[in-house]
């Protein structure tokens, strides 16, 4: 006896559809599971066994094969437990599902037959979808994320008690005819995906009823009804405002410029002058994520098990990170024995912010350099090489000392390092890392504490930024970028190139603080950026003027190395 439903897994963070085949035997009673599964999936075998006993149905004293197909495919949580559960009872001839393989099943069972939820919901309805399945089962607990992808019949179930139960009979006028069955909660699918019929030997009186598993058993979700296709979340802004931050205006010019483009920043200044209230404060000038963006991030976060309410539709926010100093590479880049997202990959369109810079481990920092250029993470395995969308905003903040006083203006606050610590402490940060920096901004302590003085407000900045934003996204519509700071190679030169007396500066300027060629095109991207944001078509000589000087710490050492 040979049945077979279907299920999924995740693959990184994209969704894998995963052939549930079960073959029923004579011989000894043991239950077999193959095809590469993980602890969590072989003890699928003790869950299933116990929660089809305690809701009714009988476990085959039968030896029981269970394939996981593709079998070199590495399998891995409890997402099986549902597909395996029906799979028994089905070909058991406890259940019929006709049509079987055009409904995806996810779930995972508790002893006592109750569904629980599962991590990457989102990705595994996308893929069933794209692989032409009509319609999915999922526990409660999913639900809400589930109906996020159209195009899918969404169904639940909290129970296997929910399913038919042995001794209920079924209607005469059923047997041997298809079932026209509209869902119980009283909403309108118009139709269903798959016929259902009773088996005739199922009504006979001389054995147990074959049960049959219809859509009026399950609770149908209907879709979005947003004009996107999809629910969409629009959580409030940030209540703090930049009107708080006490003047600092070059600061918070250069993070409207930084948000424009999406351009990596670094604050450097003594404590207290404002550096993480600047910084935190970012995510409430950035524009909202795209429906393509949205999808991206919410996918992130369901298989990081990080999707805690998908009531409220896609993510529309841009996330923002900020992990603690303390952070191993593996937690920042991602990894483990099946790699899993790391910080870099839920900043994906987003912000990822390290205060206090140099306090993180070096060996940590340095994995943030291919991120940064390629906008993806790959981590490989024996088995397998996964890979992560890892395109962000990586802001910084920074002390320019061990003290943090150096500069600082404060004939109470005088610094008390030595050239030798200022040398160690800034060697923390290497000189490739730095060079991917697209602006080093000093914040200086504030001069003028007149809170009743106008100061630049969040709204302000955003208008500013969603301005520019408007133009990049005109620019670029028919390129696979979004960003001035993703252009690279021909899009570069095409869109970003620079006249005669522009270029001569630039190379006259490279030449003078000895920089390297990517910050030469890091340049030209910055400038872009502040041509957008003064609506200009070209960018002119006051605007490489203006993105050079953002480069603080490479004149810096340029001085240092003079001296």
């Amino acid at each position: 006896m040979y049945g077979k439903m279907h299920s999924a897994c995740l693959y990184g963070i994209e969704g894998v559809m995963i052939g549930v085949e079960v073959d029923l035997a004579n011989g000894l009673p043991q239950t077999s599971i193959i095809g590469l599964p993980d602890s969590a999936v072989r003890e699928a075998v003790e869950r299933v066994r116990a929660a089809v006993k305690n809701c009714g149905y009988s476990y085959p004293q039968q030896r029981v094969t269970i394939n996981l197909a593709p079998a070199d495919l590495r399998k891995e949580g409890s997402a099986f437990d549902l597909a395996i559960a029906l799979g028994i009872l089905t070909t058991s001839g406890q259940l019929v599902m006709p049509e079987a393989e055009n409904m995806l099943l996810i779930g995972e069972l508790a002893l006592d037959g109750s569904l629980r939820p599962v991590n990457g919901v989102l990705s595994m309805v996308e893929a069933a979808r794209r692989a032409g399945f009509k319609a999915v089962l999922v526990p409660p607990g999913n639900a809400a994320e589930a109906v996020l992808i159209t195009g899918i019949s969404v169904y639940t179930a909290g129970h296997l008690r929910d399913l038919p139960q042995p001794g209920q009979p079924e209607a005469p006028e059923m047997v041997g005819k298809k079932a026209d069955v509209r869902p119980a909660s009283g909403s309108q699918p118009g139709g269903l995906p798959f016929p259902v019929t009773v088996s005739e030997e199922g009504a006979s009186q001389k054995r147990p009823p074959v049960l049959a598993l219809t859509l009026e058993h399950l609770k149908y979700l209907p879709e979005s009804k947003s004009p996107a296709g999809m629910i969409m979340r629009e959580e409030q802004l940030m209540q703090e405002d930049y009107s708080d931050v006490i003047g600092q205006n070059h600061v918070k010019r250069a993070l409207t410029i930084a948000a424009a483009g999406m351009h990596n920043i670094i604050l450097i200044g003594p404590p207290g002058t404002g550096k993480t209230m600047l910084i935190k404060r970012l995510p409430g000038i950035l524009p909202r994520l795209s429906d393509t963006e949205s999808l991206e991030v919410t996918k992130i976060f369901s298989a990081s098990g990080k999707l805690k309410d998908a009531s409220g539709g896609l993510l529309r926010s841009r996330p923002f990170r900020s992990p603690h100093h303390t952070i191993s590479a593996a937690g920042l880049i991602g990894g483990g024995g099946v790699p899993k997202p790391g910080e870099v990959s839920l900043a994906h369109r987003g912000i990822l912010f390290l205060d206090e810079l140099p306090e993180f481990s070096r060996s940590v920092l340095e994995v943030l350099r291919q991120p940064l250029e390629d906008g993806v993470v790959t981590i490989s395995r024996a088995r397998a090489s996964f890979t992560f969308p890892a395109r962000f905003l990586l802001a910084c903040s920074m002390n320019p000392c061990m003290c943090g006083f150096l500069g600082a203006g404060n004939p109470h606050q005088r610094c008390t390092c030595s050239p030798a610590k200022i040398a160690q402490y800034r060697a923390k940060i290497s000189g490739p890392l730095l060079d991917r920096m697209d602006m080093q901004v000093v914040v200086p302590r504030p001069k003028d504490w007149d809170r009743t003085a106008p100061a630049l407000s969040t709204a302000q900045m955003r208008t500013e930024v969603l301005c520019a934003q408007a133009v990049q996204a005109e620019r670029y519509k028919h390129l696979p970028i979004s960003w001035n700071s993703e252009l690279s190679g021909a899009a570069l030169r095409r869109y970003a190139s620079l006249g005669a007396e522009g270029g001569e500066l630039l190379n006259h300027i490279l030449e003078s603080l000895g920089l390297s060629m990517r910050a030469h095109d890091r340049i030209i991207k910055l400038a872009r950026t502040i041509a957008d944001l003064e609506g200009q078509a070209d960018i002119g000589s006051a605007h490489l003027a203006e993105a050079v000087q953002y480069r603080n710490l490479d004149r810096q050492v340029m001085a240092e190395e003079e001296v």
